[in-house]
């Protein structure tokens, strides 16, 4: 993959499509349809789905394409594809909270290695660069270039008062439970993978899903906490999560920054 050609594809793709979402977000009322799992899906949702979808197919024609509107059983077996979720966090955009992203990755070999995480409610761009570092990007988005940009980095955990973010929508006794095992400072609640960015940016230290969720939700900011240092492992067994699974489910996980001493 030619990291210097993708890098601006999925940032601009990412911009364009947050566009789209923004026009259905501060329009009138929209329509919520129930997809066979039960997840809500909207306009906007689809809007950024084509959108996306067209744009990474015209540039990456060669590679496997999978996204959450349109997850293909012929990919099952891929361990290189590109992976999108057009609207993460619609639960959020239902009820125009604005902790929802759009999240493109890049996934080689199981693990993500490039991505780029928009949260155009709250006008935050978090992306990897060609090399592989993560940043968050400032200024106006404008489409055909990058503006500012700060290197992020992950916070040096101070385990007798960690900074803990967990899920808004989908936050349950049993995940409590397992956060009341940490000395905490302060713990937020965020939607969408901006939990991830959290980390990533030392906003916060440690982010636990003992809920599930699937690949299109976690690859992009995988990356991106990755690409500033931090670690995504398995509940379980606390090994590295890997993508490219059968169904595409992910079991829980752990999101954190290294020296944070992991409870199981």
């Amino acid at each position: 993959m030619d990291f210097d050609h993708l890098i601006p594809t999925i940032r601009r793709l990412a911009l364009e499509a947050g566009d789209a979402i923004m026009q259905v977000y501060n329009g009138p009322d929209f329509e919520v349809k129930t997809k066979s799992d039960t997840s809500p899906v909207t306009e906007a949702d689809e809007a950024a789905d084509a959108l996306i979808s067209a744009g990474l197919r015209a540039a990456f024609p060669d590679v496997v394409l999978i996204t959450e509107e349109q997850s293909a059983s012929h990919a099952l077996n891929a361990q290189t594809f590109l992976i999108v979720d057009p609207l993460d966090g619609t639960k959020e955009f239902v009820q125009r909270r604005g902790d929802f992203t759009v999240n493109i990755a890049y996934v080689e070999n199981g693990v993500p290695q490039r991505g780029v995480v928009y949260a155009p409610a709250q006008g935050r761009l978090f992306y990897t660069l060609a090399d592989g570092t993560a940043v968050e990007e400032t200024g106006e988005f404008a489409k055909a270039a990058a503006g500012p940009v700060t290197p992020i980095k992950v916070s040096k955990p101070d385990n007798s008062a960690l900074m803990v973010v967990a899920s808004k929508s989908h936050r349950d006794a049993a995940t409590d439970d397992y956060i009341g095992k940490y000395a905490c400072k302060d713990t937020k609640s965020a939607g969408s993978s901006l939990k991830f960015c959290l980390v990533a940016t030392g906003e916060a230290d440690l982010y636990p899903r003992l809920g599930r969720t699937m690949e299109w939700d976690t690859a992009a900011g995988d990356a991106v906490l990755r690409g500033a240092g931090g670690h995504v492992v398995r509940f379980d067994d606390h090994s590295p999560l890997a993508y490219g699974k059968s169904g595409w489910d992910n079991p829980f996980f752990i999101a954190y920054a290294p020296g944070v001493e992991l409870k199981k």
